[in-house]
């Protein structure tokens, strides 16, 4: 690594599984040191002077699937399961306030307030990232009332329980051949497979790539 004059490096931090930025932080070698020994997420605190174990206090680890360095070696990414809120505030990211990028006259495009948010031209399935990255928010934080919160706490069995429910009922509305029923069904279908996966730890990145991986190994009509 090519540390600054202080011996520090910046720390990007990004959740595995969502891909979402949760917050950055600096590290010094004993720092990296402690990363590497304990698996977990070490820092060195500037206003402190003194290193720095994240979650210590709160709980809240991060557990580090993968250390990156950039082309530079002046800067790391930690790859980390949170257990719990990354920010001081609560918040799921420390990157929650979002400055609006108003849509450049020059460029032609028409702003299509119909869309959903989070969708776009380039990606039909953007729409899967975006409410991937909110049920993470959910998990981390915990907002009381939630719907999400009320899933994550029940844990995993009421979890299953629900994605059986609506698997029926996709089930039923398909057999009805009412498709309205069907588009409604299977969007609840799908957002509770999500909390599943985010209840195991399981990236929709890697549900991706094993039917990319099918796709790539199977001759057309021998899908599985």
């Amino acid at each position: 690594m090519r540390w600054d004059d202080r011996g520090l490096v910046p720390a990007i931090v990004q959740d595995a599984i969502s891909k979402e930025v949760l917050m950055m932080a600096y590290m010094n070698k004993d720092a990296l040191d402690k990363t590497n020994e304990t698996g977990e997420a070490w820092f060195w605190s500037r206003s402190r002077g003194e290193l720095w174990h994240k979650g210590a206090t709160s709980g809240h680890v991060q557990r580090v699937k993968s250390l990156h360095y950039d082309c530079d070696a002046d800067t790391l990414l930690l790859k980390v399961i949170p257990q719990g809120p990354a920010c001081h505030t609560g918040k799921y990211t420390c990157f929650h306030n979002e400055v609006e990028i108003k849509e450049n006259a020059s460029s032609g495009q028409a702003d299509d307030s119909s869309k959903p948010a989070g969708v776009s031209d380039g990606d039909r399935f953007a729409i899967l990232g975006k409410l991937e990255t909110i049920v993470a928010e959910r998990d981390a934080e915990r907002p009381e009332g939630a719907y999400t919160t009320y899933l994550f706490e029940k844990g995993v069995d009421k979890i299953l329980k629900k994605v059986g429910e609506e698997t029926a009922e996709v089930i039923i509305a398909a057999k009805n051949r009412d498709n309205e029923e069907l588009r409604y069904e299977t969007s609840d279908l799908i957002f509770h497979l999500l909390v599943l996966l985010r209840d195991r730890k399981l990236p929709l990145d890697e549900v991706l790539s094993e039917l990319n991986r099918r796709h790539i190994q199977k001759p057309a009509g021998e899908f599985k």
